[in-house]
């Protein structure tokens, strides 16, 4: 069960840099996976609320920080959904390097298509990939703090 559980958990580590491959909720069905199968000896539901809480924010980060951060450098409406739809349509042509390009670019289109500056435009588009970057590295950062509480909470 633990080796079952840990590989799925490296995978989810590995799945927050590599996309389509679902990294935090895969840990967190790790928890579940090794909880259920050793009768929640090593923790319980407060762990599983709490790990859940933070699994469903990171669904949340991974799809809109991007937009999130877009919006923050001024972006418009359209700017904020072209970098969305951008990093949608990177991803399925490009994977991991079209995400990044696709956040961006869809974030300069949609605000060009808005009537904005060029330069106006660019700092939206800046603003999309620091958020895809921001967002990327708080994921990783999860990912690694919920396998090593796992690996405490079963050592300890």
């Amino acid at each position: 069960m633990l080796i079952v559980t840990l590989l799925m958990m490296l995978a989810g580590l590995a799945g927050t840099v590599l996309p389509m491959i679902p990294g935090v909720l895969l840990i967190y069905a790790g928890y579940a996976l090794y909880g259920l199968g050793t009768g929640w000896r090593d923790y319980g539901l407060g762990v599983m609320i709490f790990w859940g809480v933070v699994t469903l924010l990171m669904q949340l980060l991974d799809y809109y920080a991007g937009a999130l951060g877009a919006k923050k450098f001024g972006a418009s409406k359209k700017g904020i959904w072209g970098s969305i739809i951008g990093g949608v349509v990177g991803l399925l042509f490009l994977n991991i390097i079209g995400l990044v390009i696709g956040t961006f670019l869809g974030a300069v289109v949609g605000e060009l298509l808005s009537g904005r500056t060029p330069g106006d435009a660019a700092r939206s588009g800046w603003g999309a990939f620091l958020g895809f970057i921001a967002g990327s590295l708080f994921k990783l950062t999860t990912a690694i703090i919920m396998i090593g509480v796992f690996l405490w909470l079963i050592i300890f």
